[in-house]
């Protein structure tokens, strides 16, 4: 692994000004700083040093970059080795775009054993934990046999938290999307709460996977 001062100047070679200032604008935290590379380059870099994991944690998060290479890095990882990095990964998560570019693949094949770390996740009772077990159970779970575990996080979700409340409605339109009968039906349950069941009408009807009586039907739910 090379210095941290060495990885700066390689992950620099790779930043755009423009780009930068666009990405930290989409941000919207002002305590991120974006040197302004994009996202696959980020990917190659992480997929580099993916066997330094260790000397990668120790370098210290100031720029969105290096944190990003960090939780790719981890999230390339097979099972056994991602558990030993999982909760110092979710703590460094600060922002959206960080969040939802954690995507441990892993997961996949194990996804019943994870569900207690994205409960333990969930009870911090912080945006981005929530909002990174939210996004996983959208990525990995949305599957007829974990729909009951899915209505359970978003009833208990804190959609005070505008990412959590976005991630929520994300998650229930891909329920809609994938198994419309049964995401009516926790629709009409009127469970939680009203902005976050109207703004996942609202993505849901956005699916070019949708009929549109389907979504005429949605839009006559909203309240």
């Amino acid at each position: 692994m090379i210095p941290y001062q060495e990885f700066l100047t390689e992950i620099r070679s790779y930043a755009e000004p423009e780009y930068a200032a666009f990405h930290k604008r989409l941000i919207k935290n002002d305590n991120v700083i974006v040197l302004g590379v994009r996202v696959p380059q980020l990917r190659k870099l992480a997929r580099k040093y993916d066997d330094s994991v260790d000397e990668l944690l120790s370098f210290p998060d100031e720029y969105y970059e290096v944190t990003f290479i960090k939780l790719a890095a981890v999230s390339y990882l097979k099972w056994e080795k991602f558990l030993n990095y999982v909760d110092r990964c979710v703590l460094l998560i600060d922002n959206w775009a960080t969040c939802d570019c954690f995507i441990p693949k892993c997961i996949s094949k194990h996804r019943d054993e994870f569900l207690p770390y994205l409960y333990a996740f969930f009870a911090e009772k912080k945006e981005f934990y929530q909002r990174f077990a939210l996004t996983t159970l959208l990525h990995f779970y949305v599957e007829e046999k974990y729909l009951h575990t899915i209505y359970d996080f978003v009833r208990e979700a804190d959609t005070e938290f505008y990412y959590v409340h976005m991630a929520a409605a994300w998650l229930i339109a891909e329920v809609l999307v994938k198994f419309y009968g049964d995401g009516v039906k926790f629709l009409k349950l009127n469970e939680f709460d009203i902005k976050t069941r109207n703004k996942a009408i609202q993505k849901a009807c956005e699916s070019y996977r949708l009929t549109a009586e389907q979504k005429t039907y949605l839009k006559g739910l909203k309240r």
